[in-house]
This record gives structure tokens, C-alpha cells and sequence, in this order.
């Protein structure tokens, strides 16, 4: 349930800063130096992940400045979640005890940090770039089975590519963002019987670009 509302939430505010953007974007062109974009995005993990089932739970903000030459800094922050069912099995607590249960595999992450950018199109209605981000990837890491839940948090470095665009039609300040990316983080856990060592995606982002 709180998943869903973080995602409602961010949803929220992409109509929010689309309705406040667009009386705006009527006034005056957009700069071609700063820049910010919100996302909804849809992720995948890749290799033996904990959790393997692509999904559209996550949002990504980020902000930054373009120098002369296109090369451009900011910042980001982001949040996913992937699930994966886990078919009814007997699993040792330990020694002495198991259980026998279905479980609810669930990687929570919230990587932030900084962004490198460098804009290899710059026109009037359309810009093109590529970035790499570097930073720190939280990642919580859990089991819920009945009504018991088995949890790990951990810290990791986080390091993604991506390629991408935002185009405006209007020439005017708020555009339409699109990206692909690949990201991997060196997270590491166990919860039960299941380890988890460093987490490997690649996904796309749509949402509004400034």
C-alpha cells in the first residue's frame, strides 16, 4: 500500500507541474541552459535477481545547468520497486526449524547523487544527450510471507548510462522528456535462503522536461 501511494503521489506531480508549466510555457521559450526533468519510469532487472518481474512502480527527478561547450551537471533522485512470487516451499530457519510457505519478493531502491550530461543536439524543438550518473543506491529488501515479513537494507555505489531526448513542439518551456538507461548498484544481501550481490537494470523514462 505505501508503494502505491508513493506512486500516486508522484503521478500527482507530474499533473501538478504540467498544469502550473504550461501558462508559463505560453509566456516565454524555454532556456536552452538549465534543464530538469520528472519521469515516470518502467524498469528490468537483469541476472539472478531477487526480484525479477519488470515493472512501472518508480519515478525519476533530476536538475541541472548546460555550459557553453554542451556539457552540463545536476543532480538526481529516484525510486523503484520489483516484485517477484515465490511458489509455496519449505525453507530452513535454521538448525533446528523451517517453514513452508509462498513469499512476496520484493527490491525496494532509491538511488541519488550526480549527473554528468553532455547535449550532442541542441535545436529550437528538439535536444539529444548522453549522461552518466554516479551515486549511492539505497536498496531495502524483503520477504513478506503470511503475516511475517523478512527484510534487508543495504547501501551500495550506483552507476547508470543513459541516452535521451526532450522535444519542444511549442518552443516554449515545457517539453516532453524520453530516455533509456541501464543502471548497476553494488548492493549486497540475504533474506532466508535468498543472497542478493549487486542489482542490474535497464529500463525508459517518460514524463515532463523543462
Amino acid at each position: 500500500m505505501k508503494r502505491i501511494k508513493n506512486t500516486r503521489f508522484g503521478a500527482a506531480i507530474l499533473i501538478a507541474a504540467a498544469l502550473l508549466g504550461f501558462p508559463k510555457a505560453q509566456a516565454q521559450e524555454y532556456s536552452t541552459n538549465a534543464y530538469a526533468n520528472i519521469d515516470w519510469q518502467f524498469n528490468v532487472p537483469l541476472g539472478a535477481s531477487f526480484a525479477d518481474k519488470a515493472s512501472g512502480w518508480g519515478m525519476n527527478f533530476e536538475g541541472g545547468y548546460y555550459f557553453p561547450n554542451n556539457m552540463g551537471i545536476g543532480a538526481f533522485f529516484a525510486y523503484h520497486t520489483n516484485n517477484q512470487y515465490i511458489p509455496r516451499q519449505t525453507f530452513a530457519i535454521n538448525q533446528s526449524s523451517a517453514v513452508t510457505t509462498d513469499q512476496q519478493h520484493s527490491v525496494y531502491q532509491v538511488p541519488f547523487g550526480v549527473t554528468g550530461r553532455y547535449r550532442f543536439v541542441d535545436g529550437n524543438t528538439y535536444s539529444a544527450y548522453v549522461a552518466l550518473k554516479l551515486g549511492t543506491n539505497y536498496a531495502r529488501i524483503s520477504s513478506d510471507f503470511y503475516i511475517l515479513e523478512a527484510y534487508q537494507k543495504t547501501w551500495g555505489f550506483y552507476l547508470s548510462p543513459e541516452v535521451g531526448m526532450t522535444i519542444h513542439p511549442l518552443q516554449t518551456i515545457l517539453g516532453l522528456h524520453m530516455a533509456l538507461y541501464y543502471s548497476y548498484a553494488t548492493n549486497q544481501g540475504t533474506v532466508m535462503t535468498f543472497k542478493t550481490d549487486q542489482l542490474n537494470n535497464f529500463g525508459f523514462r517518460i514524463g515532463l522536461g523543462f
